[in-house]
């Protein structure tokens, strides 16, 4: 039941500035009791009287506490109390000295005279006209906060929430709230479409109304985006947006040119259909084509000079090219922008080691970049030659606080700033998506070679677009697809059956393989006590790793197999709990000291740091991506911090709130393995919808593996995964805006020579 308690704020003893939580020391005005509280606040005014509503707790370590759940701040009724608040650095620039002073000219009538005729503290020695004025300011301020946080409370909005809305909209918060409360979804981080629409709910705006309309069909295309889009067919945005909304989809057609007048939304026509872009994901693409266009330039070099330093190649490595590999290097040399495409087992690597070679040749100077720290951390180790991930490469800056979704990261590598290299190489392509492009060729200038590296028949990147496969389909930049698998390679079931599931063709499940096994089993609980018995004893010996490197995939999030259920279940073998093992529960997932964790979202904000011998930090930096993984090391309940160890090394500091942001990785989708290789891989397979159950998604996974690959399950669910070549079809039109650039500059290009 909840109680209340009032007191001054005598001294905080922690407070994380991140999400306001905060304990502090409250002390009875009469008794001078000292009594700890906790909770979150967007501001503390050491000094100042509260009156807290909450319940008493018991910590095992602190003892007794008081868990605020709201406040409101009392006026100081005596003159000691004023003299104290005064003092207690609430009002900057009055220390206890000079409120002493003021408190003896005033008296009880002090906080009146402060807030109502502030002009008189003048009359106090030790406060000139320009103080007195800057003391007014402040008090005004702090009153004007507090009203809005009361008002703002009205509908519902946390104290840690109406703190970023007061600070963005000050005195007009309350016009924006009750005109267009849409507008905060739009303009505040943590406030989505769902709570702007609660908000408008409670304030009485209509279903109807043309902002609830308009947000609705913004917030529809930016959920688009999370599920790969960059844009929707007009008749699909209005069929969702009028299933969010709960509205005709008649309501809709009168707000499109509208919005595409405010320059929000940009129509096009495609095949026959109005298909409609959020601006911004117009302007990537086209932007992103017009660069594109721009590197692809031709470097014309002497044919015979080049497959000279071919065979000089080939005799310094001991290694022989094919036809492919050799029009691969050339390709390279000759034009401005180059693309390497095959499967495993095609001599990728060796081709780019041939180029890496020919480029070294030349004496130029080479950067390596790929999308993931564990991709990049592979190219080192196939090249010699030392890759970073693309952010790195761009140096990644961090990102102002009011940017949104990690679409505005900050690179110090820009249009200003372009990389200082003649030859850029770029490693898994597939998982690039349009942000991560746009960004990359910002700082790649025209006379740079740009060459792209990876396996078009992969998932799509995680993040909006579709980028190596457009690049590809435009048909307008040099491609060379590496299609015959190598002797060594062939010896190799993962590879062999690789590319026999993206031919479409059956896969022998004789069990005779020495790196591809199908164990059958027909049952959802006994497939995971498999799966355990494979992780904890039987694979760790087979290939050389700790059972931790050994990773489950599977195609969904949901079911018997899904994700959820099987990381309960596998953290619960595979990192039980202990006496002395911290946990911490967020929302529905539980994590422990020695669980496997995954980043789920992009934060270019997140702090890391390399840790020499003896913990000495060796190196730091700031951002940490979708789909790293590593080791929660430490759960710290009093700073409500936890710590990660990532697998290449990097140690982050999470607060509690941020734990959001991490989710058990025992099992993972697909999905999210992109770009990674593992010893091994464990392929649970029942039944599913028919959509994740496809030959892409196979293929993928498949893929995954360096030494090993398990499948346990159902054998129908695997031919039928390689006979289902649907997948999730993902709007973009990158290769559309190639082409029409393409042919707009051949056709000034034309005019220009006719002149």
């Amino acid at each position: 039941m909840s109680e209340t308690v009032t007191g001054y704020i005598d001294h905080v003893i922690f407070r994380n500035e991140d999400n306001g939580y905060t304990v502090m020391v409250l002390k009875d005005t009469k008794k001078e009791e000292e009594l700890t509280c906790v909770g979150s606040f967007p501001t503390i005014t050491q000094g100042a009287t509260i009156e807290a509503t909450g319940v008493y707790t018991h910590h095992p370590v602190y003892g007794k506490q008081f868990q605020i759940s709201s406040f409101v701040e009392k006026m100081p009724e005596d003159t000691y109390a004023i003299e104290r608040y005064l003092g207690s650095g609430a009002i900057k620039g009055i220390g206890a000295a000079l409120a002493a002073r003021i408190v003896r000219r005033f008296g009880q009538d002090t906080l009146r005279i402060v807030e109502e005729e502030p002009e008189r503290l003048a009359e106090v020695k030790g406060i000139s006209e320009k103080k007195a004025r800057e003391i007014a300011a402040q008090v005004t301020e702090k009153a004007d906060m507090r009203k809005a946080m009361i008002f703002l409370q009205k509908y519902g909005i946390s104290l840690n929430l109406g703190a970023k809305i007061y600070q963005k909209y000050k005195e007009s918060v309350y016009t924006v709230l009750q005109e267009n409360p849409y507008r905060l979804a739009e303009d505040i981080s943590g406030v989505g479409f769902k709570i702007a629409d609660e908000i408008a709910a409670r304030i009485g705006i209509h279903a109807d109304s043309d902002y609830r309309i308009r947000s609705g069909m913004l917030y529809t295309l930016l959920q688009a985006s999370g599920e790969g889009h960059t844009y929707l067919p007009k008749e699909q945005l209005f069929t969702r947006c009028a299933r969010l909304l709960d509205v005709d989809e008649s309501y809709m057609e009168k707000h499109l040119m509208d919005m595409v007048i405010d320059r929000k939304l940009v129509l096009k026509e495609k095949n026959g259909e109005t298909i409609v872009y959020p601006s911004q994901y117009y302007y990537l693409e086209l932007n992103t084509a017009r660069m594109l266009n721009e590197l692809n330039v031709l470097c014309p070099e002497d044919e015979q000079l080049v497959q000279k330093r071919i065979l000089m190649i080939e005799k310094e490595t001991g290694t022989v090219l094919d036809e492919m590999q050799k029009k691969a290097v050339t390709e390279a040399a000759s034009h401005g922008l180059f693309v390497l495409t095959g499967g495993p087992g095609t001599g990728k690597t060796t081709t780019i080691n041939a180029i890496i070679r020919f480029f070294e040749g030349e004496g130029a100077e080479l950067r390596l970049a790929a999308p993931t720290g564990r991709a990049a951390k592979r190219m080192t180790e196939t090249t010699g030659y030392e890759a970073q991930t693309i952010h790195r490469l761009l140096e990644l800056n961090g990102m102002p606080g009011e940017e949104r979704d990690g679409h505005s990261a900050k690179f110090e590598r820009n249009a200003q700033n372009p990389l200082e290299a003649d030859v850029i190489i770029i490693d898994e392509m597939s998982m690039v998506d349009i942000h991560l492009m746009h960004s990359l060729l910002l700082a790649v200038t025209t006379g740079t070679r740009l060459i792209l590296v990876g396996d078009e028949n992969q998932l799509p990147s995680v993040g909006p677009g579709n980028v190596l496969r457009d690049i590809i389909r435009s048909g307008r930049f040099p491609v060379v697809e590496l299609t015959k698998i190598f002797r060594q390679a062939s010896e190799s079931d993962i590879v062999v059956n690789a590319h026999k599931i993206n031919k479409g063709e059956q896969v022998q499940i004789n069990n005779k393989s020495r790196d591809f096994f199908f164990l059958k089993r027909y049952d959802a609980d006994i497939i995971i006590r498999v799966v355990i018995a494979l992780i904890q004893e039987k694979l760790p010996r087979y290939v050389d790793a700790k059972p931790f490197e050994i990773q489950v995939l599977t195609p969904m999030r949901k079911g018997l197999l899904g994700v959820e259920r099987l990381n309960q279940i596998l953290q619960r073998y595979l990192n039980p709990p202990e006496d002395g093992k911290p946990e911490k529960a967020v929302g529905d997932c539980l994590f422990r000291t020695g669980d496997k964790v995954m980043q789920i979202r992009n934060n270019y904000q997140m702090e890391w740091e390399i840790r020499g011998r003896y913990g000495i930090v060796i190196d730091k930096g700031i951002g940490v991506f979708n789909g790293d993984t590593g080791i929660l090391t430490e759960i710290n309940e009093f700073a409500e911090t936890a710590e990660v160890e990532f697998e290449d090394g990097r140690f982050a500091i999470y607060s509690f709130k941020q734990l959001e942001e991490l989710e058990l990785a025992y099992a993972i989708t697909i999905h999210k393995s992109q770009g990674t290789e593992y010893p091994a891989v464990i392929l649970p397979l029942l039944s599913g919808p028919q959509m994740l159950l496809n030959r892409n998604l196979l293929y993928t996974a498949v893929t995954r593996a360096r030494k090993c690959v398990t499948v346990v399950g159902n054998e129908e669910t695997f031919a039928e995964m390689i006979r289902n070549e649907k997948q999730q079809k993902r709007y973009s039109a990158l290769d559309e805006r190639i082409i029409e650039l393409s042919d707009t500059m051949e056709n000034e290009g034309e005019r220009d020579f006719a002149k």
